[in-house]
């Protein structure tokens, strides 16, 4: 038993796992509504778009929190915009603000030197998690995760039909924005953790299993918590066997459960998520 637990006798592998559970578990249930939405690419989207906000709030001399935050809203409300009114698909709108906004932040990380290194905003520093990492991603975890629980079933009734969501007098565009700053807040929650990169798997993976593994809501919201967070402790813990870095081992994990998840519902028949 003492050898099983080895790895968190160490501090800063017990740093590392509660900072991993921390912005886990809202990047679980943010993962469910982006599955559903089919807003998959819009994590993916937003972590790669706040490279420029960082760079720019460093050059500043403002916290990267409110940089990243903000080039992650602009990317989310211009692809919006773009989607609203023009004939491009909301998938090709997100990727040219996408691509055009990580390019911009590249080109501004070359030309400005600095002592931040590119492959911790891209990959995370999850072992040299600080008190001041703590401070930034423990709110927003915090915030995000008590909005969707209490507020889940307005955003599954926009999930599924926004018609009916408008009819039933829902406020649809806080619904819609406020899921998009959501997304934003909690890819700034996993910068230090899991890095840009790696956070649209948390973002996408849990839910994504999930929604083969049970038929409503409720159901899909707890299990894809519980794989996540059991995807985190068994990365991190296995990460220390096996000398790797821990958030693209926790992505692997994530990964082949999805694997081994859709592979077995080929054999037991689809399931379709409701209310």
């Amino acid at each position: 038993m003492n050898a099983l637990l080895l790895p968190f006798s160490f501090p800063v592998m017990t740093d590392a796992l509660m900072i991993a559970v921390i912005v886990a578990v809202p990047a679980a249930l943010l993962s469910c509504f982006l599955v559903l939405k089919g807003w998959a690419l819009m994590g993916d989207g937003i972590s790669h778009a706040v490279l420029p906000g960082i760079v720019l709030a460093y050059a500043l001399g403002f916290p990267l929190i409110i940089g990243a935050f903000v080039a992650g809203m602009i990317c989310a409300l211009t692809s919006g915009w773009l989607d609203a009114n023009s004939r491009i698909k909301p998938d090709t709108a997100l990727g040219i603000v996408m691509a055009g906004m990580f390019a911009v932040g590249l080109i501004l990380f070359t030309a400005m030197p600095s002592n931040v290194h590119l492959d911790h905003i891209l990959f995370g520093n999850i072992l040299g998690i600080g008190p001041a990492d703590f401070a930034q991603a423990l709110p927003i975890a915090v915030v995000v995760t008590l909005v969707l629980v209490l507020k889940w079933r307005d955003f599954a009734v926009q999930a599924f039909d926004p018609v009916q969501a408008r009819v039933a007098g829902l406020a649809t565009g806080w619904l819609h924005y406020g899921m998009l700053a959501m997304i934003a807040a909690s890819v700034v929650a996993m910068l230090s953790s899991v890095g840009i990169i790696l956070s649209v798997g948390l973002l996408i993976a849990p839910g994504a299993i999930a929604f083969l593994l049970t038929r409503r809501l409720q159901a899909m919201m707890a299990v894809a918590v519980g794989v996540a967070v059991g995807a985190t402790v068994l990365g991190i813990w296995s990460s220390f066997w096996l000398d790797s870095a821990p958030a693209p081992t926790i992505i692997v994990i994530l990964t082949a459960i999805f694997v081994g998840t859709f592979i077995w519902r080929q054999f037991t028949g689809p399931r379709g998520v409701r209310i």
